[in-house]
């Protein structure tokens, strides 16, 4: 998973179903699962479940509290209603809610199918996940007759003694609308689907997106890509994305070398649309064999090509780890009372640093891009708490003072990575790094058989050198900060200052703008010092910004300012339209980016030219 936080600081601006019939091909040894999209009853859609028989009197049907790749306790129950089991011939069994997630049926030898309404969870959200308060918008789902968001896990539920059985699904929906998924469809109508699972976990593994169809399908070697996308207005087409991340996979691939976990690999991108109620947590959720993406549609192409870029690269990493790689608490995983593997630091963080390591790797970004995005890392690792251990962090995630943070796997996590990569390079005389250590585990493990969750240190460190023990021991099952210079110069990296560009309207969180709630009018914050594109263009406290570049703007449209904002550059040209004293004026300058000068780092020690080259590129 992986969360972007855009334009946060800006929250101060805002003062039936089809139902199969009773048969003997209902008692088989799956259960059936059928969705009615073509009804959809004050914004929810039905489920029926038929379940293999029991021989249990007594059973629980749950709906996942949590699931893997999110790391919070999201309780996907509490969007279920009115949960009735029947018989065989139609007659009510009881049934009794325990918790936001678990109901007991009783009589459950006689128990023929569970029927309940699903709720959605984009437009009720608040906050998109951020801060917790909200289904993470990737992992949420959406019930819209223009789109459909089905994260498995939000729809079908599972008999407590039935985890491990087959699961066969059926979708049926308008033939206009396309399911994108790395499922294969096995029924050929045009307005149902039937998809069929080893597993629940592995239904609930596979995401799946109706909208009308845009999509677009290539080859990255014999795997076979999918790339779907849903933008309310039509703004990006699948065609339009696709020719960058047909070069971003193919690259990953070629770093990524003989590790080959997956032969089909889908992308769903729902875009967000902020104008009503919709999805507001923006970023990625990893699947084995798929990722869904959910960013705003207002966002500029360039920025937007950007993101994807970052978040797609490290959710398709994913198919190195958990996916071929992981611990027995992942590949059996309790959906409602997790118990979480102490390797964040590789499931996350390596994947982080591989999504930064490849495109320096492959050529996609410069030595001085990946110096400043592992300096970046490095300073807001430090907001974080750097004694706590990462292993008893990642262990207890879900549970305060833990949880909070988890947004540190993406940042030391990485760094961690990066660290581990530098001693075995270093250890190795820059033939081997960590790239070599997770093919290895890969052959070693692999997709079905996970490990166990204590001996992975052992494992490495037999792979490796003893050094990489004493790193894990001091400094990831250990409270001691990393000395980050120290590993820096190993590779004959160094400390330096650099200069950063910044945002004409936001310094970090803090807006040099801000909004008349009476009139929605855009306007500099009096009493402040204004950066120098201010001054130069000559807007002036008490000024309006009534446009720019001939866009007008007010509350109503303001994130799409910023998100514009966000992809200028220094010396553009700019037109910008005020309101002084109520008479209007136009003043036309160049664009002056804010720079801060924060610590960097940069090569001065060219003796180890080659140790930094085998890092890098090798």
């Amino acid at each position: 998973m992986k969360k972007i936080l855009i334009a946060a600081s800006l929250a101060f601006f805002m003062v039936s179903c089809k139902t199969a019939q009773t048969s003997s091909s209902n008692v088989a040894a799956e259960v059936k699962v059928n969705i009615d999209l073509n009804v959809i009853k004050d914004d929810k859609v039905m489920v029926t479940v038929f379940p293999t028989p029991s021989k249990e009197e007594t059973i629980t049907f749950n709906i996942p509290k949590t699931v893997p790749g999110t790391y919070s306790a999201d309780n996907y129950g509490k969007y279920i209603e009115n949960v009735k089991a029947y018989d065989a011939k139609g007659n009510s069994l009881p049934i009794a809610k325990m918790d936001d997630n678990t109901w007991r049926i009783s009589e459950a030898k006689k128990l023929n199918k569970v029927t309940y309404w699903v709720n959605d969870t984009y437009d009720i959200e608040t906050s998109g996940g951020i801060g917790g308060k909200d289904v993470f918008s990737p992992a949420g789902t959406n019930i819209d007759p223009e789109c459909f968001m089905i994260n498995t896990h939000g729809f079908v539920g599972y008999f407590s003694d039935k985890k491990e059985v087959p699961y066969t699904l059926n979708i049926s929906h308008s033939d206009k609308l396309f399911g994108a998924t790395s499922m294969t469809d096995m029924d050929s109508a045009e307005n149902q689907d039937t998809f069929k699972a080893s597993r629940y976990a592995d239904l609930v593994d596979h995401p799946i997106m109706y909208s009308k169809p845009d999509y677009t399908t290539f080859k990255v070697d014999d795997m076979d890509i999918l790339i779907s996308v849903y933008s309310p207005t039509g703004k990006y087409k699948a065609a339009d994305i696709t020719p960058a991340m047909e070069t971003m996979m193919k690259a990953q691939k070629k770093f990524l070398g003989p590790i080959n976990n997956t032969k089909k690999y889908a992308v769903l991108l729902y875009l967000s649309d902020l104008s009503k109620n919709d999805a507001k947590g923006f970023g990625a959720l990893e699947h084995t064999t798929s990722t869904t993406v959910v960013m705003p549609e207002m966002m500029p192409e360039q920025e937007m090509a950007e993101q994807l870029k970052d978040v797609v690269s490290h959710e398709f990493f994913h198919i190195v780890t958990p996916l071929g790689i992981h611990a027995n608490e992942i590949h059996y995983f309790d959906f409602n009372a997790p118990k979480m593997s102490k390797h964040l630091w590789m499931y996350e963080g390596v994947t982080e640093y591989f999504a930064n390591l490849f495109q320096i790797n492959q050529g996609l970004i410069s030595e001085e891009d990946f110096y400043n995005r592992m300096s970046d890392k490095i300073r807001q690792a430090a907001q974080m708490n750097d004694t706590m251990p990462f292993t008893k962090m990642s262990a207890n995630v879900l549970e305060n003072p833990y949880k909070d943070q988890y947004l540190n796997v993406y940042q030391k996590g990485a760094l961690i990575g990066m660290c581990l990569d530098i001693t075995i390079r270093e250890k190795s005389n820059g033939q081997r790094g960590i790239l070599d250590l997770m093919q290895k585990l890969n052959n070693e493990y692999g997709i079905n058989k996970p490990f166990n969750d204590e001996e992975l240190f052992d494992k490495i460190v037999s792979l490796t050198y003893p050094e990489v023990k004493t790193f894990f021991d001091t400094y990831v099952n250990g409270p001691t900060p990393i000395p980050y210079e120290e590993f820096f110069a190993k590779v004959g990296v160094t400390k330096a200052k650099t200069k950063l560009p910044g945002n004409v309207f936001l310094k970090g969180q803090t807006p040099y703008i801000t909004v008349n709630p009476q009139t929605k009018e855009i306007m500099p914050i009096p009493g402040i010092d204004l950066p120098e594109f201010y001054t130069k263009l000559g807007i002036k406290s008490g000024d309006v910004i009534a446009s720019i570049n001939g866009t007008n703007y007010n509350l109503d449209n303001i994130y799409d300012l910023i998100m514009a904002s966000q992809s200028w550059k220094d010396g553009d040209a700019i037109t910008v339209k005020i309101k002084r004293d109520g008479k209007e004026s136009e003043l036309k300058g160049k664009i002056i980016l804010p720079y801060e000068e924060v610590d960097g780092y940069q090569l001065t020690d060219k003796s180890k030219n080659a140790l930094k080259e085998a890092w890098l590129k090798g």
